[in-house]
């Protein structure tokens, strides 16, 4: 089709791209004037490529259309209008003027929020939808016919930024050019817009936007985000005009400690604290806001409030003085209507717009790779003197680090104070659930629950996704040297032996592993294996490959070894924080950014684990941590198409329902570590004291909750009836109880299903013919407590070997033991025993999975190989 594109913006821009990629013709783009002398996105791309670019200031005066300006338009010959993005008035002239009309993108659900502030509108009022709309051009009113609509999901802390960003920019571009291809194959359709429904706001201006404080705190937030960043919120703070930015909820258990601000008409004064501004609602509940901005255009972090312009002028090296004189320059080339830049000159004042902004923050990353600016930084550092001081800040690491909101769950208990969190953990912050979801946290010791954890969502994964997108493909994370990736990494398992005895605690209540256990192997491995893997950052290699080619000596071959992006990881309930681990140290060693679901019923270490890597300094978004049904949650991961990598360990049920999604989807890569069956042959010249201790190890170790547990156990017949009697008495000198006691041997079953099914497998077994030689049933106790079992299913699993053993026989005995479907471990006593090493991968065959754990192996699931080959 012959297309008119009426608008402007970078959305326009892309709509435009992408309709002329379809194969359309572009017959004449129309625009605004060009704003000191710099041409509108859209108006340069079409110059680029030759397309006719007309820009006109107006199209009618007194609301009649300007001849001239009709004839202009109705010369090109377009046979449809698309107007992606248009902040002029087009006179119906020229809406039906083509054979197909005109279409326009409105970013809200017609009909609600007709207006120019539609989504100003949808987060003020609260919206738990939004979207945009395609609809037949009318006369202004945005009440022409539906073409198309598209909707998501408002999240309670989305701005007008970040809900364009995330949806109603690339949504909105991709729906534009769908609308498009709908008229061209004849299957538009015209729905009218209904009446119900259907509402129009006033644009929103700085004089309208104003805060009424008399109002509960989520409407306060509505407010302030629904205003943000254009036109801003406003309210008189010492009585000045003070406008609030970067507004979210602020869970109830949240502390507010810091100096009070009063503000006229609020409920009560404000908080100013090292995280921001905390203000409070009509109903007690509280908000927290992250920057201020003052009359003459200057902002500050809400935190500084008290402090700003007391912090002292750092000194420049001659070094920082050259990259100064540099920045100026940069600057210089931006601002064109500047004659000279002082160190007084403040950038938004000498013309700067938001597309200017960006290009800054571009053009430090190619002075200076290590400044890693956001838009923020700008806004609140205006004039060349602050700007400098912050950027010299910035590379000596002198920036202020943000405080961490964690609304915990405290308790009294193992002679300490146990803080855990119990939110999702999203882009550097602790986050409620979509609609606040909760479920409870069980304390298998107990019976009872622990605390609410917030439940993850499907919308919660898109957000954690698009973060750790964000976080590899633009943030610091992707730009930074492996040697820092690899400190940071040492950084946390450092943070993490701080905190041992605490993530022992933590994983004790919520597991019920023993604390003496969880000390040394949940915890302890865990820190190695950080440890181990931090080692590894700078030394991920490729090489150099001799290839043949026609002119010898003329080429060379390499390869290097890169991250593959977002990686998804589901961990299981048996080891929560050494799962998580085994996996996520070397995920992050290799550069990738993590999304990871911990299990349902065991979800507290993960969100520990996720506050001290927030504390070591991990860029927001390379950790997220979301507790949630694998129903949901996992399967959401499986399926999503920004997902690159998919880590699981868990069963092979789950595990080839997951291999299935995954191909599907986007054909993601795979891991997985899957059920056991793991053989153990004891033979009769052991050290039966040993192989007692071994075989007990191999089988109830962690309560039995361990994927290598010897499921099956080969006796030679020789030593059948000793093995089995010394095993009963140390079964029967176990100590069952409470795992925070030292003295515990064996605590509670992990979770209820669990214990059922024990219970029910002893009772199958002695259905199927099995002797129960002890243990076999479920403590008369609170909690979910199930006695060591001893049982017999039949001699055959025995060796019937002779003193002087035929290699025949041995042979049978191996060939019983791999008779089966899976191979994750195996042991042979006296000479070898399954256990796992942080060196040493780990990983099965056959229906226990694919790909490995721990050791230089592992880096290799976490990343790509590519070759390159230059011609010199």
């Amino acid at each position: 089709m012959k297309i008119a594109v009426i608008g402007q913006s970078l959305f326009g821009q892309e709509v435009y791209k992408e309709l002329r990629k379809e194969g359309h013709t572009i017959v004449g783009v129309f625009t605004i004037p060009d704003n000191d002398g710099k041409a509108d996105p859209l108006a340069a791309e079409a110059e680029k490529d030759g397309v006719p670019v007309f820009k006109f200031p107006r199209w009618r005066v007194k609301g009649q259309a300007i001849p001239e300006v009709v004839s202009q338009y109705s010369a090109t010959g377009a046979e449809l209008n698309v107007l992606p993005f248009c902040s002029q008035f087009i006179p119906m002239e020229v809406i039906n003027h083509p054979k197909h009309g005109s279409i326009i993108y409105h970013p809200s659900l017609l009909p609600r929020h007709r207006g120019a502030s539609a989504i100003n509108w949808t987060l003020i009022h609260g919206d738990k939808k939004g979207g945009f709309t395609v609809f037949w051009a009318d006369d202004g009113l945005d009440t022409g016919p539906i073409l198309l609509q598209r909707e998501c999901d408002v999240e309670p802390d989305d701005t007008v930024n970040s809900i364009y960003k995330r949806f109603l920019f690339p949504e909105g571009v991709k729906g534009t050019v769908e609308a498009v291809r709908l008229i061209a194959e004849g299957k538009a359709p015209k729905i009218t817009q209904p009446q119900e429904g259907a509402t129009y706001e006033c644009i929103q201006k700085k004089g309208n936007s104003k805060i009424d404080w008399n109002q509960t705190a989520e409407s306060l937030h509505n407010w302030i985000r629904g205003n943000d960043k254009v036109p801003g919120a406003w309210a008189e703070v010492d009585g000045k005009n003070v406008t609030f930015y970067g507004s979210t909820l602020v869970g109830n258990g949240t502390a507010a400690q810091g100096q009070p601000l009063d503000i006229p008409g609020a409920s009560k004064p404000g908080v100013v604290t090292k995280a921001g501004l905390m203000l409070f609602g009509n109903d007690g509940k509280a908000l927290l806001v992250k920057n201020l901005q003052f009359e003459d255009g200057k902002m500050i972090p809400a935190s500084q409030y008290f402090s700003a312009g007391k912090t002292s002028a750092v000194e420049l090296t001659e070094e920082e003085k050259t990259l100064s004189e540099q920045m100026r320059a940069v600057w210089q080339s931006i601002l064109t209507n500047v004659s000279q830049v002082q160190d007084s000159t403040d950038f938004f004042k000498s013309g700067a717009a938001s597309m200017d902004v960006v290009r800054l923050v571009e053009e430090v990353k190619l002075l200076a790779s290590n400044c890693h600016l956001q838009n923020e930084d700008i806004y609140m550092n205006s004039t060349f003197q602050e700007f400098i001081q912050m950027c010299v800040r910035k590379l000596r690491g002198e920036d202020e680090e943000e405080e961490l909101l964690v609304d915990y769950v405290e308790l009294d208990i193992n002679k300490m104070t146990v803080k855990m969190p119990h939110q999702l953990f999203i882009n550097g912050e602790f986050v409620d659930a979509t609609g606040g979801k909760t479920y409870k946290s069980i304390n298998p010791t107990t019976g009872m629950a622990l605390c609410d954890v917030s439940l993850a969502q499907i919308n919660d994964v898109d957000r954690a996704v698009a973060a750790a997108k964000e976080a590899f493909e633009e943030g610091e994370w992707g730009k930074m040297n492996p040697r820092d990736r690899g400190h940071l990494i040492y950084k946390l398992a450092d943070l993490m032996e701080q905190h041992q005895e605490e993530l022992a605690t933590i994983e004790s209540l919520d597991s019920g592993a023993v604390y003496t256990l969880a000390l040394k192997t949940h915890i302890g491995m865990s820190i190695q294996t950080f440890r181990y893997f931090a080692g590894w950052c700078d030394k991920i290699e490729g090489s150099t490959i001799p290839i043949n080619q026609a002119r010898p000596n003329r080429n060379i071959t390499f390869t290097r070894k890169e991250p593959i992006g977002v990686c998804a990881i589901v961990i299981p309930w048996n080891y929560p924080l050494m799962m998580l681990a085994w996996k996520t140290a070397a995920c992050l060693a290799a550069g990738n950014t993590v999304v990871l679901k911990p299990a349902q019923v065991t979800p507290l270490t993960a969100l520990k684990f996720a506050e001290l890597a927030a504390r070591a300094g991990f860029p927001k978004g390379v950790i997220n941590i979301l507790p949630g049904s694998g129903a949901l949650v996992g399967q959401r991961m499986s399926d999503h198409p920004d997902v690159r990598k998919l880590g699981f360990t868990g069963s092979t049920e789950i595990g080839k329902h997951i291999m299935k999604s995954c191909a599907v989807s986007n054909v993601k890569k795979v891991s997985l570590e899957l059920g056991g069956k793991s053989p153990l042959i004891i033979f009769g010249d052991c050290d039966m004291d040993k192989a007692v201790r071994m075989g007990m190890s191999s089988v109830f170790f962690n309560k039995g909750e361990n994927c290598i547990a010897a499921g099956r156990l080969f006796v030679e017949e020789t030593i059948h009836d000793q093995f089995l009697q010394k095993v009963v008495e140390e079964v029967k000198k176990m100590k069952i109880g409470d795992p925070l006691d030292r003295a515990t041997d064996h605590g509670p079953q992990n979770h209820k299903a669990h214990l059922d099914k024990l219970v029910e497998y002893c009772q199958t077994g002695v259905k199927e013919g099995a002797t129960l030689v002890c243990g076999g049933k479920q403590l008369e106790r609170p909690g979910f407590f199930f006695e060591p079992t001893s049982s017999l299913m039949c001699r055959t699993t025995c060796l019937s070997l002779k003193k002087n053993r035929l290699d025949q026989e041995v042979d049978d005995v191996l060939r019983r033991a791999n008779d089966t479907e899976y191979g994750l471990a195996s042991g042979v006593l006296p000479k070898t025993s399954a256990k796992p090493y942080v060196a040493a991968p780990f990983g099965g065959f056959k229906q226990s999975g694919f790909g490995k754990d721990l050791g230089k192996e592992a880096l290799n699931e976490y990343l790509k190989t590519k070759a390159v080959t230059i011609e010199y």
